[in-house]
């Protein structure tokens, strides 16, 4: 069982996608994300499988939730920096966002 402190551990952050391009070489249909996590982090790179229920138009500019200290993982020939987070829906991931606009890189807490 996980504990509140391994929670503490995930370092959460708000950010804004800038750029959505087709990721054609994943094995699931996939977009590649440039998302700007603040000035403390920057923008980084994240691969989500999120095709079912977004168009590529639809993301530019949305803020998203991203764990920001994974380490980075490979997918095909793309380096995945940071992990998006969604829910499983019965039709797709869907996307978690803050509530209300808030500052890029703002960390859950």
């Amino acid at each position: 069982m996980a504990t509140f402190e391994d929670f503490m551990k995930l370092d959460i952050r708000v950010g804004e996608i800038v750029e959505v391009v087709d990721f054609e070489k994943a094995r699931k249909p996939a977009y590649k994300l440039k998302v700007d996590l603040g000035k403390e982090i920057g923008v980084k790179k994240s691969s989500a499988q999120i095709t079912d229920l977004y168009a590529k138009s639809d993301l530019l500019g949305k803020q998203v939730m991203a764990v920001v200290n994974f380490p980075q993982r490979q997918i095909a020939d793309f380096m995945s920096e940071v992990l998006v987070l969604g829910v499983y829906g019965e039709k797709g991931v869907v996307l978690i966002k803050p509530d209300m606009k808030v500052e890029n890189g703002d960390k859950l807490g």
